[in-house]
């Protein structure tokens, strides 16, 4: 059997000296086309798992797998390349237009010039921008629903397999934020990626992801289908599971049934 694209094996890392516990005997597997949401808290250690994937810092206890090799034996920048990464405010280089963004993976690849013009061209097709019109601009030029488009596209560059993002769409405005979302969702499947997105929305959570990966306090304290997750006798679990459930309520209290929406 091919090992899973992404694995972590009791896996701990603290800070300050080991006086702060980011992310506590963590075990977790990833499996190959999944689209995981790692949902939890500030502070539960949600991000700070994502960055150990990529090698963005180290592991001090346990171990990590990408495709059946240990980051620490990984060339850090080659490790990189291989891995898409989503930043929340698309983590773009204000300094070059967005055709250079995106097209700097392939670029340091010394791939030829045609080829990275073609890849631009397809991916801002993919991530549904016109590059006549958005190519040359800049970073600060772009609406934030733009900027993560962009980033998505850059993320995808080298054509990598697995794709990490740390909470991509939350600090768009809602409409911004379901169109995005549903373009990503509609991309893993296309691409056949295998994704692992950090989110605080347990909404977003369920609505977008295959499984659901609950962190808090740096431990990891369930994991499964939003069907299976119903069934934890955890507090924190259920508490979570219970805010989409309140909203719906209250939405439906708020909004007439028979109203044109």
């Amino acid at each position: 059997m091919m090992p899973p694209p992404i694995a972590f094996a009791h896996v701990g890392k603290s800070f300050d000296g080991g006086r702060v516990t980011a992310v506590d005997d963590v075990s977790l597997e990833v499996e190959r086309g999944q689209f995981l949401c790692i949902v939890g808290g500030s502070g539960s250690g949600k991000t700070t798992l994502l960055r150990l994937a990529n090698r963005l810092i180290d592991a001090d206890t346990g171990h990590i797998t990408i495709e059946g090799e240990d980051v620490r034996d990984a060339d850090p920048v080659a490790l990189r390349r291989r891995i898409g990464y989503v930043f929340q405010s698309g983590g773009l280089f204000p300094h070059m237009s967005v055709d250079a963004n995106i097209g700097i993976t392939p670029k340091l690849l010394n791939l030829p010039a045609e080829q990275i013009a073609s890849r631009v061209d397809e991916l801002l097709a993919l991530v549904r921008l016109e590059r006549a019109q958005f190519g040359d601009r800049f970073p600060h030029e772009l609406s934030g629903g733009q900027r993560q488009r962009v980033g998505v596209a850059r993320a995808l560059a080298a054509r990598p397999k697995i794709v990490l993002m740390d909470e991509p769409f939350g600090a768009l405005d809602p409409l911004t934020r379901d169109a995005l979302s549903e373009d990503y969702r509609a991309l893993h499947r296309k691409l056949e990626l295998t994704t692992v997105m950090i989110t605080h929305d347990m909404t977003e959570a369920i609505l977008l992801a295959d499984r659901i990966a609950v962190m808090r306090g740096g431990r990891l304290l369930a994991q499964g289908t939003p069907a299976e997750l119903s069934q934890s006798r955890d507090s924190y679990v259920n508490e979570l599971l219970r805010t989409p459930r309140r909203q719906t309520e209250r939405l439906n209290v708020l909004l007439p049934r028979d109203g044109a929406a």
